[in-house]
């Protein structure tokens, strides 16, 4: 009997959807749609074994633009519909996709908790400081003097430091990077993958539309100076000192990933449709 044959290996163009980006030119969700596409084959995954699932936003367009498994949820709900699917589906490769309005917003509750449960997904945030869908509102990460038509005083607001809620609230691996640099975007994404637990990647993307003056990052962002710890108080240390163009892995904690038994459920829809029959 002759040996099945082996599958082809794949390329980032096999991940990559007939759906066209309708995302701004100049967009860094372009970077980071490409640096997804180039992760995957990387980690010799195929579509059908990955899951991407997003909210609302500009950022969360993203699974429509691959061939993997998607799912394009409400706004601030793409952490637990992954969380949820994860554990459902330890077998497949879980992905979660978002922005900073969508993330730290309306999603903030469940971005603290889903780093609290540590299940094995990875969580990629495209932070471009401001709601670039619904016309450059300020964003929780948008700067406090930043000026626009909504607040033209700026918001007086301290601004959301999500590296830092990531490591308080439990999060196992914590980077950046910038989607001026795809390739590296890319390595980072491959390493947050194959690291257990929860892993949050944020990804400085520019909003040249609304936000023309982050076209000055790609000379503000440099590798970080200090190698990854798994040191909690260290990392805290790093983060609460940063000024957010540090890039790179920042964080490698060793926390046991959530993941309960295999089996049979417990109960069945019906048993429990019996308890509130009238």
């Amino acid at each position: 009997m002759n040996a099945p044959a082996a599958a082809a290996a794949l390329n980032a163009q096999a991940f990559k959807s007939d759906v066209k980006p309708v995302w701004c030119p100049g967009c860094g969700d372009f970077s980071v749609l490409s640096a997804i596409t180039k992760a995957l084959p990387m980690l010799e995954l195929r579509p059908e074994n990955v899951a991407i699932v997003s909210g609302i936003g500009c950022s969360s367009r993203i699974p429509a633009y691959t061939t993997c498994y998607g799912f394009h949820g409400v706004h601030g709900r793409a952490l637990p519909v992954g969380t949820g699917l994860k554990v459902a589906r330890p077998d497949l490769t879980v992905v979660v996709a978002g922005g900073d309005g969508d993330g730290y917003s309306i999603g903030g509750n469940h971005f603290m908790h889903a780093c609290r449960r540590n299940v094995d997904l990875t969580y990629i945030v495209m932070d471009n400081h401001v709601y670039g869908m619904t016309k450059g509102q300020p964003s929780p990460t948008t700067e406090p003097a930043w000026p626009s038509k909504l607040s033209p005083q700026g918001t007086g607001l301290r601004e959301f430091h999500p590296l830092v809620i990531a490591l308080a609230a439990g999060a196992n691996f914590i980077a950046r990077g910038f989607s001026g640099d795809p390739n590296g975007v890319a390595r980072l994404i491959v390493q947050a993958i194959r690291h257990p637990g929860f892993s949050f990647v944020e990804i400085l993307s520019p909003c040249v539309t609304f936000r023309p003056d982050q076209r000055s990052w790609k000379e503000s962002v440099r590798p970080a100076a200090v190698e990854a710890t798994d040191d909690p108080a260290r990392a805290a240390r790093r983060l609460m000192t940063d000024d957010g163009f540090n890039v790179g892995v920042l964080y490698t904690g060793n926390r046991t990933p959530y993941q309960p038994p295999a089996g049979r459920a417990l109960q069945r829809p019906s048993d429990l449709e019996k308890e509130f029959a009238l």
